[in-house]
């Protein structure tokens, strides 16, 4: 027996027709045909149900032994659709009564659907492949899914994409030595925007941004604190550097010599309490949301005074090697930051165990 498959990877009937696929019989495909093509006319998978009808016809009215079957998979169009594909392929398989060997000739609209023909067979043999498409667009097709492989396409983005995405931003770089007039400045911004484009595309930073939006939004509806904090420490952040670059003129305003040890001293004994009130946002943020989902350890609460140790640490050190601060400051900083590391350390893990120790306690209580 001869089975015709006629295969619609996005599942263009269910979505547009509204029937349950697989759709088996010359009855039933020929009633699904008429329905997708009433639903949407300029829709091409119509045109692969009428070529699968017309291909049944033909066979069965030469005598011989032919059935006809339209499968469809879901509008990701990835793996899971592929999957759909087969599962439908072995629910089609399964109703036909017939002792006779099954072969099958799959009928497609194009080389996207023809992704499919490995799932198809290993599950039953296919002796052709029939693709209908409009004439005038086959080519156009053709291109178009090339296209879209070689993007979705992990390697290849990372091999074409980037050497050419670099070689464009090159031009525009050039540009900015030269100072050429008005029309030059626009060719190289445009090539500029069309260079990072295609460094993005090439780095895959599409769905990493696409995932970091959905986070965000997330995140506001959830209500969550780690996002004020994140802003208010941004902002934190931005201030100490400022306060660090200041710190540094300020030093070679006094007339002393700053080497590059020396100027990074300068910059975090102007910018560090800056930086670990940024710390201590962050980390209270991330304490309160973890508290609020349930899912708080009391190692967690470690974070806060971690950071006021290791600032307290860096500022001391920093001032003593810009004479702002005495050797015994230093010695008293070292120390407190160290004692302050440890205690909040140990303080949380006793609690953590004797927590632990109660709960289990109180379950076995529960359970005699």
């Amino acid at each position: 027996m001869l089975l015709v498959l006629c295969v619609d990877l996005d599942d263009d009937l269910g979505r547009k027709a509204g029937f349950s696929t697989p759709v088996i019989g010359r009855g039933p495909v020929e009633e699904a045909a008429l329905a997708l093509a009433t639903a949407d006319p300029e829709d091409s998978d119509a045109n692969v149900i009428f070529q699968g009808l017309h291909i049944y016809d033909e066979l069965d009215g030469r005598g011989e032994s032919v059935e006809v079957a339209i499968v469809t998979g879901n509008e990701d169009g990835s793996v899971s659709a592929s999957r759909e594909i087969g599962d439908e392929v072995d629910t089609v398989l399964a109703s036909l009564s017939t002792g006779e060997d099954v072969s099958s000739l799959v009928v497609t609209d194009g080389a996207q659907d023809e992704s499919v023909l490995p799932v198809i067979r290993a599950r039953v043999p296919i002796d052709g492949v029939r693709r209908v498409v409009v004439r005038q667009a086959q080519n156009l097709e053709s291109m178009y899914f090339t296209i879209k492989q070689v993007l979705a396409d992990p390697e290849t983005r990372g091999t074409i994409l980037i050497p050419l995405g670099i070689l464009l931003l090159i031009y525009p770089l050039a540009l900015l030595g030269m100072l050429l007039d008005y029309p030059g400045v626009v060719l190289g911004a445009t090539s500029t925007l069309l260079g990072l484009y295609l460094i993005s595309r090439g780095l895959g930073l599409g769905a990493y941004l696409d995932g970091a939006a959905d986070r965000l939004r997330r995140s506001l509806y959830a209500g969550r604190t780690t996002l004020i904090a994140y802003v208010v420490a941004v902002a934190l952040v931005v201030i100490g550097t400022v306060n660090g670059f200041e710190t540094i003129e300020s030093a070679e305003a006094g007339g002393q010599a700053l080497d590059i040890p020396l100027t990074a001293s300068a910059f975090l004994f102007g910018s560090i309490h800056w930086f670990a009130a940024a710390g201590l946002t962050t980390s209270l943020g991330q304490i309160t949301d973890e508290y609020i989902a349930g899912r708080l350890e009391w190692r967690y609460l470690n974070a806060p005074f971690y950071v006021l140790a290791i600032a307290l640490v860096i500022h001391a050190v920093t001032g003593f090697f810009l004479d702002e601060l005495t050797l015994s400051y230093l010695a008293t900083a070292i120390t407190a930051g160290t004692l302050l590391g440890i205690v909040s350390t140990l303080t949380f893990a006793v609690a953590e165990t004797r927590l632990s120790e109660r709960s289990t306690t109180n379950a076995a209580e529960y359970g005699d």
